[in-house]
């Protein structure tokens, strides 16, 4: 269902599964093709049906198919200015797989393979070292 303007809790079926997921979720990892050197229309439409705030407090990472090196800037222009919007704490390194490194639809590049292990691994630590802060700072009130 494309985005009308409702709280994403309105939504039925589909559509409201996918925006509770999100919410409900400590981290998220977008994967995403370059199309016409943008984002996609369908990941748009998801970040048109939350909120505001929906990425506070959690960690997003970042997986990016594209065919040329040069597609990156839609990174970089597009979807981190989106998140950073959204309130996400984003892991600063995201893994960037070029037409290149695949062959008959597998990843050919042992070092995609390398950087997507690291970029889970950074999610988690991520996601940990934010729950840690969050926890000390709410030991710090007496209620």
């Amino acid at each position: 269902m494309f985005s009308d303007g409702r709280n994403y809790w309105e939504y039925e079926g589909d559509t409201k599964y996918v925006t509770e997921t999100i919410m409900a979720a400590d981290a998220i990892i977008i994967g995403t093709p370059v199309f016409q050197a943008s984002i996609p229309a369908t990941l748009k439409n998801i970040f048109d049906l939350l909120p505001v705030n929906a990425f506070r407090d959690k960690v997003v990472s970042i997986v990016v198919t594209a065919g040329t090196a040069k597609h990156y800037l839609m990174v970089e222009q597009q979807l981190k200015p989106i998140l950073a919007y959204m309130k996400a704490h984003i892991v600063q390194t995201y893994v960037f797989i070029e037409e290149k490194d695949f062959h008959r639809k597998e990843i050919i590049n042992d070092d995609i393979i390398f950087r997507m292990e690291r970029l889970v691994e950074d999610t988690v630590l991520l996601v940990e070292a934010y729950s840690n802060i969050r926890q000390a700072k709410d030991a710090e009130y007496d209620f």
